[in-house]
């Protein structure tokens, strides 16, 4: 049994630290997915800050050589903290890497998520416009679970981002909680696809969860390094968003940042359409989580 592990520092493992480096959730499941004597060859090509396109332009052609049984694909959160976010762009790409993926045979693995600014707690004029574009991308994820038949996990519900004990001390990466959490969801679905013969991974965690104490040192150590950098690309064009937010919500109009958004998905779905695999399924665009 072969497991490849595609995507960005969630499937690389941040935030669940091992003697050595990171874990995380897909390490976590491999060993699940065979029993007695099958063996399991699990390989993480995932790479903290990976964007959709990094995920199709390097980590897609080395995951289908290795030829695995099994393929998870989990990106986009770093796609909707980019200023050239762009959801038709994006879907595109997913769509290449699981076609590729899928063609060799794999089972995919796909996770809806929540959005950042919500994870992050920021106020409502910056925290709606990322929502917005977490939104599409989990509503493309979906078209794309619907059409290779894959294995989706829903982890975007407000249970997940209100459990602080399922969250490291930067709010954006699971908690080893958090992780065990998300290997034990897929492992369920997998097994009720007769796709993983073994035991599950356990819930309960090895290492205690962060103080505040350790929380407040990331945030002025680490966290204002990641906010710096993050700044010379997003922030520019996130405060003008959240000006936008404040004007429209002035003028009641919101709606039209919501349909602008929504207009965006259509064609994000639409292009999707016309490709071989998509033809007589229409999805439903809808943004939810």
């Amino acid at each position: 049994m072969r497991f490849a592990a595609l995507g960005d520092s969630l499937t690389e493992g941040i935030g669940d630290p091992v003697p050595g480096g990171w874990r995380g959730w897909a390490a976590l499941l491999a060993p699940g997915l065979g029993a007695g004597e099958q063996q399991v060859d699990f390989r993480n090509f995932a790479v903290a800050g990976a964007l959709s396109g990094d995920v199709r332009e390097h980590q897609a052609a080395e995951a289908a050589a290795f030829r695995p049984d099994i393929a998870s694909v989990v990106v986009g959160v770093n796609d909707t903290l980019r200023r050239s976010f762009d959801i038709r762009s994006l879907a595109a790409r997913l769509d290449e890497v699981c076609a590729l993926l899928a063609g060799g045979g794999a089972v995919l693995l796909t996770a809806c998520l929540p959005d950042p600014g919500t994870a992050l707690g920021l106020p409502g004029p910056l925290r709606l416009p990322l929502a917005r574009r977490q939104r599409a991308v989990n509503a493309v994820v979906h078209a794309l679970s619907h059409r290779y038949d894959a294995v989706h996990l829903h982890a975007s519900d407000r249970s997940w981002v209100e459990d602080r004990s399922l969250w490291s001390v930067d709010r954006l990466h699971p908690a080893e909680r958090g992780h065990r959490r998300l290997a034990a969801g897929f492992h369920r679905l997998l097994a009720e696809r007769g796709l993983a013969p073994g035991s599950p991974p356990g819930h309960d965690p090895q290492q205690p969860p962060p103080t505040r104490a350790t929380t407040v040192l990331w945030l002025a150590t680490q966290g204002t390094g990641w906010l710096a950098r993050r700044s010379t690309d997003l922030l520019p064009q996130l405060l003008g968003l959240a000006a936008e937010e404040v004007s429209h919500r002035a003028r009641g109009t919101t709606g039209r940042l919501d349909a602008r958004a929504e207009q965006g998905l259509v064609e994000a779905l639409a292009d999707l359409t016309h490709t071989p695999f998509l033809r007589g399924f229409v999805p439903h665009a809808r943004m939810e989580g």
